[in-house]
């Protein structure tokens, strides 16, 4: 093979081509050290290339060079014609912060770092590998812990990397319904609506992939695989759930929505939440003996008395007005929605297998919860 696709690539910036080389299924890896070991006319390895074209950072920019690294680490202190090595194009030609940070390693370095170098310089890269690795074992509480546990944004470009990668594994390794699985595939296209409409170089769509003979994924995923990014824009998350997991689970939405909406109006509107004992459980006068009391009326909920004996002396009287009450003020219902919220925070927080909150409780964990 001429000297070689790989360099031309490079120069190109042609990013995608070098990454799905590297990273296809067939390729041959004894082959790519030997091309990652090939000089060109001018003395230059591809690391050299790809240093002199890294202004603009990329996740999959990021991917090649630590691949490209892996396959040669000592490109690093190799001199091209002109005596310069990579790290030193890379710094006259105005590289990327990530891609100079990279090239200043020392194959020593390299070799003691091992697959933590892709962590700690392209993180989309490491954990969508992880991630898939998950999938196909399903392993899908890793998965959960994952997407709790990072930044929503590192999580979005996660799940848009290498175009929809990881929704297209869940398609192809979901034969065995679980309630984790659907969790996760509802959480995915949640955060990344557009991957539902991706299609793969064959130009074959998530769906087509469930519904093939060769997959043959379970019923669950292939109804959430129907689903339209415009339908996922518009609905709240619980009523995913509730829509797409089975009926058994029904009972958990109501606690998870009351989390959710919990935890984002702590995010939104704290103040709000000032004195929220105080004004779901007001302290009035008992209407016989004027003491301080925060027992009400069972039916009306409007006349306080401290006592059973005091209500009994007063029953007469109270009989006539006594009503049941009409629906409660909208800040009312709100406020006894956020108080049971923060009851089920302090919950989700405490109790064994919880995780980080309610942010990482997943459907498992949350039934025991509702059931207590």
């Amino acid at each position: 093979m001429p000297s070689n696709e790989h360099h031309k690539w490079l120069k190109k910036r042609h990013w995608p081509a070098v990454e799905g080389a590297m990273l296809d299924p067939d390729r041959d890896v004894d082959l790519l050290v030997i091309k990652y070991k090939e000089r060109d006319e001018h003395g230059r390895l591809p690391h050299h290339w790809m240093a002199a074209k890294a202004q603009t950072h990329t996740h999959t920019l990021a991917s090649v060079g630590v691949q490209s690294i892996w396959y040669n680490p000592e490109a690093l202190t190799t001199r091209d014609n002109k005596g310069e090595t990579p790290i030193d194009i890379a710094r006259r030609s105005g590289a990327c912060a990530e891609i100079i940070g990279l090239l200043s390693l020392t194959p020593e370095e390299v070799r003691s770092l091992d697959k933590e170098m892709a962590r700690l310089y392209a993180p989309v890269f490491y954990w969508r590998d992880e991630m898939a690795g998950w999938i196909r074992s399903r392993s899908y509480a890793d998965c959960h812990k994952f997407i709790n546990e990072h930044d929503d944004e590192l999580v979005r470009e996660v799940l848009k990397f290498i175009n929809s990668y990881l929704l297209f594994a869940l398609a192809m390794n979901s034969q065995v319904y679980s309630d984790s699985l659907v969790f996760l595939a509802l959480r995915m296209i949640h955060r990344h609506p557009l991957s539902l409409t991706t299609k793969n170089i064959q130009g074959n769509t998530m769906l087509q992939f469930a519904e093939s003979t060769q997959f043959n994924a379970c019923n669950e995923i292939r109804n959430v695989l129907r689903l339209t990014p415009k339908y996922i824009s518009r609905t709240p998350f619980p009523t995913l759930l509730l829509n797409l997991l089975p009926t058994k689970h029904h009972e958990i939405y109501g606690p998870y929505n009351t989390v959710c909406q919990f935890i984002k109006h702590m995010k939104y509107d704290k103040a709000e939440l000032v004195e929220v004992e105080d004004v779901l459980k007001p302290t009035r006068q008992c209407v016989v003996c004027k003491t301080s009391t925060t027992k009400s009326c069972g039916k009306c909920q409007t006349s306080y008395f401290c006592s059973a004996e005091c209500m009994k002396s007063a029953w007469k009287k109270h009989k006539k007005t006594c009503k049941a009450p009409t629906t409660p003020p909208a800040s009312e219902v709100e406020l006894r929605v956020l108080h049971k919220g923060m009851h089920f925070l302090n919950r989700c927080i405490q109790e064994n297998g919880a995780g980080d909150g309610p942010t990482s409780v997943v459907v498992e964990f949350l039934v025991p919860i509702n059931a207590t």
